[in-house]
This record gives structure tokens, C-alpha cells and sequence, in this order.
């Protein structure tokens, strides 16, 4: 298991219009302006990233699934559609997105998830666990990671309410830019769940302009 722990000067002062890239499950979590945007990019296709964030100076002020798909009403969001916090603030507008199918449903996968789900005997890399690796030093606890924005996750609700998680639609090059509307802290990974990758692991890359 990798985390990108490096805090790089372009994000520490908060531009930067390099390309990083998070190595296949694994994480990393950096500063993210308001005004900024985020794009975060499938450079090969059919990989998810999963997208936490929290406001700067109130930790208590995290991402919220549930309000965000409230006030959306509606369980898919995309282009021009907003993030909230759990506070009801406005976190991210999404500005463009050449995929349009990403879920907001699912929590990071978990230890606990590939014990439970896959009957996997051992560790696993996991979001939940990159992320919280990851945003350890910017104070942020475990039990404050919530539901997080799985980009490019193609999660389908059936009959009767039965939930699949299919094969991303995200082609090489396919990417989400989100405007950050407060001053966030944000985790963000290549997805470790081998049901949400198509069954292979790959990279993220990300730019914040």
C-alpha cells in the first residue's frame, strides 16, 4: 500500500497546474482554495476515485451525501449540480464532466467491507483506510470520514431497490472538474475495490487550476 503524504509547494500555497498522479490503491489528501478547481482525470479507463473533503477551519463541516442528493433530488449528479456539507453549505459545483455517472451512495471501502462482501482473509487496501492515512496530518480523524463523491463509479438501482456496481463508463482521458466553494481539506484516491474497477487497478491523476 502506497499514501501520498508529500505536501508539494503548488499545493501548499494553493495553485498548481501539474498533473499528479495517485498510484493504484492508494491515496493522498491536499489543500484546496476556494475558487479553486479540481479535475480529477481516468488516464486509462474504467478506474474510480473516491472524494472526501472537509472546510479548513471547521472539521466539523464535512461533505454530505445526504443533503447533497436531497437538495439535488435526484442520485446522480454532474455537470452543474452542487456538493454540500453535512451544515447544508455549499462545498464543490461541478463545472464539467465528460462521463456524467458517478455515485454518492457508497461508502469507502472498508477492511471491514472485503471481510464482510468478498470474504477476503487478510488485509486489503481500502479507500476508507488511504484516507484516513492520508488526512491524518491535516488532523482529521477516522471516525469523520463519511460517505464519500465515488467519481466515475457506475452504481445501478434495480427492482425493488437492488443496488449492482458495474464496470465504470470513464474511457482513458475522461475527467470531472469541481469548483471548490469554501476552503477545503480533501482526500482523494484510486479506488482498491477490484467490483468497482472492472476487476483491474489503475491510476487517478488530478490538476488543481
Amino acid at each position: 500500500m502506497t499514501i501520498t503524504l508529500e505536501k508539494s509547494p503548488a499545493h501548499a500555497s494553493g495553485a498548481s497546474d501539474k498533473t499528479c498522479r495517485i498510484p493504484p490503491q492508494s491515496g493522498t489528501a491536499f489543500e484546496l482554495r476556494k475558487g479553486q478547481i479540481l479535475r480529477v482525470i481516468d488516464p486509462m479507463g474504467e478506474q474510480v476515485a473516491d472524494l472526501f473533503a472537509i472546510n479548513q477551519r471547521d472539521h466539523g463541516c464535512t461533505l454530505s451525501s445526504g443533503r447533497s442528493l436531497d437538495y439535488a433530488s435526484k442520485i446522480y449528479l454532474s455537470e452543474g449540480d452542487l456538493l454540500y456539507a453535512n451544515d447544508s453549505q455549499v462545498m464543490f459545483t461541478i463545472v464539467k464532466d465528460t462521463v456524467r455517472k458517478h455515485d454518492f451512495l457508497l461508502t469507502p471501502c472498508s477492511p471491514e467491507m472485503f471481510k464482510i462482501l468478498y470474504k477476503h482473509v487478510g488485509h486489503h487496501p481500502s479507500c476508507y483506510e488511504n484516507l484516513r492515512l492520508s488526512l491524518a496530518r491535516f488532523g482529521i480523524e477516522g471516525h469523520q470520514i463519511g460517505t464519500t463523491f465515488n467519481i466515475f463509479m457506475n452504481v445501478n438501482i434495480h427492482e425493488g431497490g437492488r443496488i449492482s456496481v458495474d464496470a465504470p463508463t470513464s474511457k482513458a482521458g475522461d475527467y470531472i472538474e469541481l469548483r471548490a466553494e469554501m476552503d477545503l481539506i480533501c482526500g482523494l484516491t484510486a479506488c482498491s475495490a477490484e467490483g468497482s474497477n472492472n476487476g483491474s487497478f489503475k491510476p487517478i491523476d488530478y490538476v488543481i487550476v
